[in-house]
């Protein structure tokens, strides 16, 4: 499975961005489509992550202001990302787990780097 991000840019404070992730492969029936990011000098850490049965999971500091979600027919998911604040800015990884008998599978994007800024 190959994953494409796009969406990332330069935003003001208080802004706000959508980010895609568009899978290209074979999807297992249970899977986790999520977001990561990273900023400089720091861990990768989760963002927020939707699964195959609809729960979602989110970092305290991004709830209330960002949503994941997903297409499955067009095997996309999406993180809009609003009142983003300084401290958003980071490359942003989409993920893609998937389990199956006997298989777990761990695919990662290319990664879009979101700037807010004045």
């Amino acid at each position: 499975v190959q994953l494409q991000a796009s969406g990332g840019g330069l935003v003001q404070p208080g802004g706000s961005l959508r980010l895609s992730c568009a899978a290209n492969g074979n999807i297992f029936a249970i899977n986790a489509m999520g977001w990561y990011r990273q900023a400089p000098g720091r861990q990768r850490e989760l963002v927020a992550v939707e699964t195959s049965g609809g729960s979602t999971n989110y970092a305290d500091s991004v709830k209330g202001r960002f949503a994941i979600s997903r297409d499955n027919a067009k095997k996309t998911a999406y993180l809009q990302m609003n009142s983003l604040e300084p401290e958003d800015t980071a490359v942003y990884y989409c993920n893609l787990k998937q389990w199956a008998v006997a298989t777990r599978n761990d695919f990662w994007g290319q990664g879009t780097l979101v700037t807010v800024s004045s």
